[in-house]
């Protein structure tokens, strides 16, 4: 059993994916830990409502990015965190970060990478015209949405699908595929 943290930004449905995983027994982790850069996020209220310390890092109240990542760090270390989960996190990790926790950061993607990067793909894929985009789930490094891949699956994009349709599909496929990362992350197999 890993403890493991999970960062987000927002709405924090991937945090309730891997929190009911978790308490299921799907996945072999404890969250000791919930990052929120967001003080508005119902994130926040996920975890509170599941018993989840919360760290709220707000940038304006660090004077620097750096101050506030060796914050983050400090928490990450006192819970003796061995898999930090990105879950909709819109803030950029530092080079240095990542580095302090090479291969121990993934983050789930809502499109098959290497196509459509950055945090509008869903809406980059549906406007592209494509037919399949789909769910990444990649280690992190200092390039954005550019790690090595752990998982991925794609998602067909209808002609009747409108950009709703389509990013309640690709979450349907988040919150399913994402455990499922973690686990195999769990017992060694990434």
């Amino acid at each position: 059993m890993i403890n493991i943290a999970v960062f987000c930004s927002g709405n924090g449905s991937n945090l309730q994916a891997i929190l009911d995983a978790a308490r299921d027994g799907l996945i072999p982790c404890r969250v000791k830990l919930m990052v929120c850069d967001n003080p508005g996020a119902y994130a926040i209220k996920r975890a509170e409502d599941s018993g989840i310390p919360r760290l709220i890092v707000n940038r304006k109240d660090f004077p620097s990015r750096e101050a506030m990542e060796e914050r983050i760090a400090s928490e990450v270390d006192e819970k003796n965190i061995k898999l930090i989960c990105l879950a909709g996190y819109m803030r950029l990790l530092s080079g240095r970060f990542v580095e302090r926790y090479a291969g121990r950061i993934i983050n789930v993607h809502p499109a098959l990478l290497p196509a459509f990067k950055g945090k509008s793909a869903i809406r980059d894929a549906f406007e592209s015209g494509v037919n399949i985009s789909g769910v990444t789930v990649h280690f992190v490094t200092e390039a954005v949405d550019s790690g090595p891949v752990i998982l991925q699956e794609a998602v067909v994009i209808e002609k009747s699908d409108t950009i709703e349709t389509l990013t309640e599909k690709i979450h349907k496929v988040e919150h399913r595929l994402y455990p499922q990362a973690i686990k195999l992350f769990c017992q060694n197999k990434t």
